[in-house]
């Protein structure tokens, strides 16, 4: 393998690190990414450290400061509400042609994910749970067949990502997609569209309790 395929994968194995630990809560926002001791602390050079810290930034999960630093990004309420509505947009979408064009191939893979999901749920692991949230809806995506909407997805994909793991109650957000794999496995165009809406709406309470109560993560 070349040295320049050597360091892609390197710099790609730092990111996913570091995206993993912000999404998981490891890292918390505002605090900060000093290159130099996240290159002692995951045993590499600060160059794949450099790059992955440009990444984040790009993908919305980090603010670069001068020099070799970087702060974890601190959502004001204004960026979170605009990472719901966007979210809003893309899921009223792909949930429909998701249940319209789902393949048994599909099927079975958005199942495994979820029985994942609702084994952690039950185990109160908050963040095998999350994960595992955060793949039914990236499968759900891959199930609507529309390369537009597939983008669309990957743009949002760590925002998107952020927002799910604001929820606490772990065992309502698998009982929503449970609802959710069903209506797709039926088919169910129209009245998946409704679960959608309410699961939303459901989302964005868990949310909204969690800013009013910081403290009252489960899971972690």
């Amino acid at each position: 393998m070349s040295e320049s395929a050597d360091h892609v994968s390197e710099g790609e194995r730092v990111t996913a690190r570091l995206r993993e630990e912000i999404l998981d809560g490891v890292r918390a926002p505002g605090s900060r990414l000093v290159e130099r001791e996240l290159a002692e602390g995951l045993a590499v050079s600060r160059v794949p450290v450099r790059d992955a810290l440009k990444a984040l930034a790009a993908e919305g999960l980090v603010t670069l400061r001068p020099r070799t630093w970087a702060v974890v990004r601190e959502f004001s309420a204004k960026q979170s509400r605009e990472v719901r509505e966007a979210r809003e947009a893309l899921e009223k979408a792909v949930f429909p042609f998701a249940a319209e064009r789902r393949t048994e191939e599909g099927l079975e893979r958005l199942r495994t994910v979820l029985e994942r999901e609702r084994e952690a749920a039950q185990q109160g692991d908050g963040v095998v749970a999350r994960r595992a949230a955060a793949d039914f809806h990236e499968v759900v995506i891959e199930l609507s067949d529309n390369e537009v909407l597939s983008e669309m997805g990957r743009l949002l994909g760590s925002r998107m990502r952020w927002s799910l793991s604001q929820h606490d109650d772990l065992l309502e957000i698998a009982r929503g997609h449970e609802q959710l794999f069903a209506a797709i496995a039926r088919q169910d165009v129209t009245g998946i569209g409704h679960l959608v809406v309410e699961h939303l709406r459901s989302g964005e309470e868990q949310a909204r309790m969690r800013h009013r109560d910081p403290g009252g993560r489960q899971g972690t």
